[in-house]
């Protein structure tokens, strides 16, 4: 996967925003101004932080050593770092990417989620 099609990916969920509150080599997507993937797009190889579930986290983790790592600068049980330099398959990284994202759908408020369904 290359750093434009993570981009247009990540850019490809409903309500979602590409925003830089750090400094402007950090591309920060978020969903109703809540975080779910952060990445520096220019930075080689290409990682990005992704919040998962703290069990499938460290499954993650042991099935994948060395690519999939605990959260840079994130809480270490809710994130892991996703190296994507085309070791691990694409589909894996697209997969992960949505599940940070329905995962941070899932904590918003009821409101919000009943109206991104309609979106």
């Amino acid at each position: 996967m290359t750093p434009q099609e993570l981009r247009a990916f990540c850019l490809s969920f409903n309500a979602t925003v590409e925003d830089f509150p750090f400094n402007p080599e950090t591309s920060v997507f978020k969903v109703l101004g809540k975080l779910f993937a952060l990445t520096n797009l220019d930075a080689r190889p290409l990682t990005v932080n992704l919040k998962c579930d703290p069990e499938d986290a460290v499954r993650l983790r042991d099935e994948h050593p060395g690519l999939i790592v605990p959260g840079w600068h994130m809480n270490k049980r809710h994130w892991n770092t996703v190296t994507v330099d085309g070791e691990l398959p694409d589909r894996l990284v697209r997969e992960l990417v949505e599940d940070s994202y329905d995962l941070v759908v899932a904590g918003l408020p009821k409101a919000d989620r009943l109206r991104l369904d309609r979106a």
